[in-house]
């Protein structure tokens, strides 16, 4: 036990040395002090509440995922009855009432139209995702259970967390908190930014891409009235692209939409020197999009953005290589947050802010300032009971607190992790665990001297016995933590992280470290007795 070769007491300075080093740069930024940008600078992250920030509410219509599944399963409908041998012919698909309903031209195929719909109807899954009925002998009606339907919106809102995250993280900001706040809202909060219009406009967009043929049949006087033709739909450019103001009318089915993306990236047109945003398909989406362009050669089709045409350009010839620009009037900085978004996914479900806030820095260096004194006081205190109370072995336990408070801060540092207030609560907590293993030492290796060990074995033998219910009572302590973080959200995160680590660093400083300093101090001055 108090046996140290030099490799192993190289090796844990060397330990020490790196987590206690990793902490300088955050030290010195609380202490206002400019660091060398030439030097490595890993630095603790501080959180919303500390460092101000802005806090944004998102919620989504669950009508919206509703309206979603009936236009899916219309398509898929459509598609099954067409591709039935022979085919069945039906009716105009009606979608109006939260329902989907059709009827089928000849009564003969309305048993081959049931079996058809049989397996759309039931799903994958245990629960029954559609009702099907038969209406008037030749209509059937199909509506969504209530079960399907939340089903699909907790989904949604799960995908909605991901895709959010995903954007927020490509704009580059430290440690955003993202959580789920109910059904249908989620809370997003990013540390440091102060101006969120951006933020803001990147998490509105859906960045919902579709490709649809444009019908040039549909006559302008009907769609400058909102009159679409059977089977279309009529869409309207977005401001500042072509057509400004107008609208056009596009087939509403058979489209391809942009779930296929794999890479997003802005860029220029060399010829025009317009900003675009350059996209790929995977090999699936590639394929579609070159059978679309191959079998509409010399037909216009248009790019939608959202429920707004970015352009309508004519298709000249196919496109094979699965990769497509979109123009419309960009800026660089609406193409590069488009191409973001693309890049992202795109939100199954609109979201729309409805409570913005910004947390200011005061705030947080109030915050930060109060934190530290009480800190202080306390540690002072502790550091001053400690040396009263166990002599040298007292001196040990106030340098080891020390280092376990630089081990913690470099470790956060090095992991990257926010210090929230609640985290700084954690790492006062963990100080306090730091001290409780050296006293239930000391008072351990006191016990051995009173029954009448000599020095060494009582030393020995108190961070023996001591060291088992140390690592017994932080155990359970780290277990606890683990569940904080698994199953909790935000502030309470930030607290079970600083609380790990402060466990791991305090048995590392509190054990190991000073057993190898009292070992180094009995084998140099073999002392007769000991004054603890």
């Amino acid at each position: 036990m108090l046996d140290f070769p030099t490799w192993k007491k190289a090796w844990l300075w060397f330990l020490v040395a790196i987590a206690a080093l990793a902490a300088v740069p955050s030290l010195v930024s609380i202490a206002g002090v400019g660091w060398p940008a030439h030097l490595p600078d890993p630095e603790v992250n501080l959180g919303l509440d500390l460092a101000g920030g802005s806090h944004i509410l998102l919620e989504a219509d669950p009508n919206q995922v509703a309206t979603q599944r009936i236009d899916s399963m219309a398509e898929s409908v459509r598609n099954a009855m067409r591709e039935a041998s022979p085919r069945i012919q039906i009716g105009d698909i009606s979608t109006r009432g939260g329902q989907l309903s059709f009827m089928v031209a000849n009564p003969v195929d309305l048993d081959r139209a049931r079996e058809l719909l049989l397996p759309l109807v039931n799903g994958t899954g245990m629960t029954r995702e559609w009702s099907l009925s038969v209406v008037d002998e030749t209509r059937f009606v199909l509506k969504p259970t209530q079960a399907a339907l939340d089903k699909a919106v907790s989904d949604a809102m799960d995908t909605a967390v991901e895709v959010v995250r995903k954007r927020i993280d490509a704009l580059g900001t430290r440690e955003p908190t993202i959580i789920r706040e109910g059904d249908t809202r989620i809370v997003v909060q990013v540390p440091g930014l102060q101006d969120p219009t951006q933020l803001k406009k990147l998490l509105g967009q859906t960045a919902k891409l579709e490709f649809k043929l444009v019908d040039t049949t549909a006559l302008p006087s009907d769609i400058a009235k909102g009159i679409a033709p059977p089977g279309d739909e009529i869409v309207p450019f977005v401001e500042g692209a072509q057509g400004q103001g107008s609208a056009i009318a596009v087939k509403r089915l058979g489209g391809i939409r942009g779930d296929n993306l794999t890479n997003a990236q802005a860029g220029v047109n060399p010829q025009t020197n317009e900003n675009i945003v350059n996209i790929q398909f995977n090999q699936q989406g590639g394929k579609r999009f070159a059978d679309l362009t191959t079998q509409n050669v010399n037909k216009p089709f248009a790019i939608i953005l959202d429920g707004k045409v970015l352009s309508a350009p004519n298709i000249n010839e196919p496109i094979l290589g699965g990769s497509a620009q979109i123009s419309g009037s960009f800026t660089a900085e609406s193409a590069n947050s488009l191409a973001i978004a693309l890049r992202s996914g795109a939100l199954p479900v609109d979201l729309k802010v409805i409570e913005e806030r910004t947390v200011g820095a005061t705030l947080g260096a109030d915050s930060i300032h109060r934190g530290l004194v009480a800190m202080g006081i306390g540690t002072g205190l502790v550091l001053l009971f400690m040396v009263a109370t166990y002599g040298r072995f007292g001196v040990y336990a106030d340098c080891a607190l020390v280092l376990n408070a630089l081990m913690i801060l470099g470790i956060m540092a090095i992991m990257n992790t926010t210090l929230t207030l609640p985290g700084i609560a954690g790492f006062v907590l963990t100080i306090g665990a730091a001290v409780d293993a050296n006293v239930l030492i000391n008072e351990r290796i006191r016990e051995e001297r009173k029954r009448g060990r000599r020095v060494m074995q009582a030393v020995e033998f108190g961070y023996k016995e001591a060291s088992r219910a140390i690592y017994d009572a932080n155990i359970t302590n780290v277990i606890a933590a683990l569940l904080l973080f698994l199953f909790g959200q935000g502030p309470v995160k930030g607290f079970a992280v600083v609380l790990v680590i402060g466990v791991i660093t305090s048995m590392f400083t509190a054990v190991t470290i000073t057993r190898m300093w009292v070992a180094g101090w009995l084998r140099k001055t073999r002392p007769s007795d000991l004054r603890i």
